[in-house]
């Protein structure tokens, strides 16, 4: 199979800055339960500045793509995973449950509307974001009892400006993701807002992303920006180990995480689950032999290098490895109809 390549420049749509002509909306309160979902044109939404989500925060999120396939047919990744994770971090923030079964067919009702305006370049896909907001207009400290769920679409291709090349990372010091008990395990607007002090702080030290550590000892690698978190290892006979944090509370439960340990399990390349600590990782005596972080934007990235106060640690050569490349090109593969889906993750989304 060949790599892909990266898009020309001129092509280069970027993340998140541009936006489809369409969206979709419902609504719920007690008395009605979910509102039929309404195609409209992508537009201002009106809010009382009482809306409760601006005061509480009570705003979760999901993030997925359609891609084009090569026969021509545009399809959705494992949407049904990210309703049920959309519905976990609802649950957590005291939200109504979204059947399954709607928020897939939201998701289908954009594209098909849509469907001129994904983009057919390498590595580019239409990406969709279905988020729930409380809009009561209300000052009680309660939970809303009047939500919004939207879904809106964004063309996009890579996350990062530079392409496929590995990444430099910031260890902050004194900054956490995500504490035992909290909301770490959630999707919600309010851990991104968190994040983003740290994230500045690493952009100013010449870095792409944070590497977040756990909340008790400052030591275990938990998350990498807002993406999971994978080392390669050897095992005795010089053979390739996947390690990855486990899920414990503090991490989110990527759906590309899920998948990549599916798919390397196929590929004949063991995956553990287990803690991977900030030593490990920077020792440099050749025991971490490559490293990245995958989530549905980034897809698969490579990470180079980790800077702490103590200064820069290189993974190997800080190139993309073998491991990490085969793993993104092998999802690639899938996701954009280069080889057959096994593992029956695409849904095809019929468009007339």
């Amino acid at each position: 199979m060949t790599a892909l390549t990266e898009a020309p420049a001129s092509a280069r749509l970027g993340f998140g800055a541009r936006f489809t002509r369409h969206m979709v909306l419902s609504r719920w309160t007690p008395e009605s339960g979910w509102s039929p979902l309404e195609l409209a044109p992508h537009a201002a939404l009106e809010l009382s500045p009482a809306a409760m989500a601006l005061h509480y925060g009570q705003a979760v999120f999901e993030g997925l793509k359609a891609y084009p396939r090569r026969d021509g047919s545009l399809a959705l990744f494992r949407p049904d995973v990210n309703a049920e994770r959309f519905n976990r971090s609802a649950e957590r923030l005291a939200m109504p449950h979204l059947p399954v079964e709607r928020f897939t067919e939201a998701c289908e009702v954009v594209v098909r509307a849509d469907a001129g305006e994904v983009p057919q370049g390498p590595g580019q896909s239409l990406y969709l974001r279905p988020f729930m907001i409380a809009v009561e207009p209300s000052l009680g400290v309660r939970p809303s009892r009047e939500y919004l769920f939207a879904v809106i679409a964004s063309p996009v291709d890579y996350f990062f400006a530079d392409g496929y090349q590995a990444i430099d990372v910031w260890c902050a010091p004194d900054h956490i993701r995500a504490a035992p008990g909290g909301t770490g395990a959630a999707k919600c607007a309010g851990n991104y807002a968190g994040s983003l002090a740290a994230k500045a702080e690493a952009l100013a030290r010449g870095c792409h992303e944070v590497l977040w550590l756990d909340a008790r000892e400052h030591r275990w690698v938990e998350e990498l920006g807002a993406m999971n978190f994978f080392c390669v290892t050897r095992d005795k006979a010089g053979g390739p180990v996947l390690a990855t944090p486990r899920l414990s509370g503090t991490i989110l439960a990527g759906n590309t995480r899920g998948s990549l340990i599916e798919l390397a399990s196929a590929l004949g390349i063991p995956t553990v689950q287990r803690p991977i600590s900030l030593e490990e990782l920077t020792a440099g005596d050749g025991r971490v032999t490559e490293a990245f972080a995958c989530g549905t934007a980034a897809s698969v990235v490579p990470i180079g290098a980790v800077t702490t106060s103590s200064g820069r640690s290189v993974i190997a050569d800080g190139r993309p490895g073998e491991v990490t490349t085969r793993l993104r090109d092998e999802l690639a593969a899938i996701q954009y109809g280069d080889r057959d889906d096994r593992f029956g993750w695409m849904h095809t989304v019929s468009v007339p």
